[in-house]
């Protein structure tokens, strides 16, 4: 069997990307003390550690634990993906209501995610408003979301997938299978 094409973004690369997201969410925060990261798993939650820290260092008014969001049973193709068991409930260490919450994901694709992510947010209280970071926003869009704060955007083909390695943080794009 023949391996298919892919394209790996290494680790200074990635982390760059990261890097540039900083100053544009020390803006988009303000002096927003309400603010608190929320991050969807699986590559959101390290996407969100990694900016969390950042932040912090930056002297950034954000809670200083991060959220973390298991969004399975609220996407609206869970019949056809079923459950990912490897991934744990979720937890988020702080009130909800009335504060500012930034979303973070890995890849922003057709928007259902963040769907999902929002509603389960509600769940939780009512934010006084909820901002989208990303680190890869591509294309091929099914409902109107687009991130506030974007790492890299990224023209993919629809048989096209973007995997984050968290562990190396590198970016792998390949051909679905």
């Amino acid at each position: 069997m023949t391996e298919l094409p892919s394209t790996l973004y290494d680790t200074p690369t990635v982390t760059g990307w990261l890097d540039d997201m900083v100053e544009p969410l020390i803006t988009l925060i303000g002096n927003d003390a309400s603010t608190a990261l929320i991050g969807i798993r699986r590559g959101g939650v390290d996407v969100g550690r990694y900016l969390l820290e950042k932040l912090m260092l930056a002297g950034a008014p954000v809670h200083d634990e991060l959220g973390e969001l298991n969004i399975a049973f609220y996407r609206d193709d869970f019949s056809s993906v079923g459950l990912h068991p490897v991934v744990g409930p979720s937890q988020v260490p702080f009130d909800v209501d009335n504060r500012h919450i930034v979303l973070i994901d890995d890849v922003l694709g057709t928007g259902r995610t963040v769907r999902a992510a929002m509603n389960e947010i509600f769940d939780y209280g009512r934010p006084a408003r909820i901002s989208l970071a990303v680190l890869v926003q591509r294309d091929g869009h099914e409902l109107p979301i687009r991130a506030d704060v974007t790492g890299q955007l990224m023209q993919v083909q629809p048989n096209q997938y973007i995997d984050l390695d968290a562990g190396k943080m590198q970016l792998n794009v390949g051909q679905k299978a």
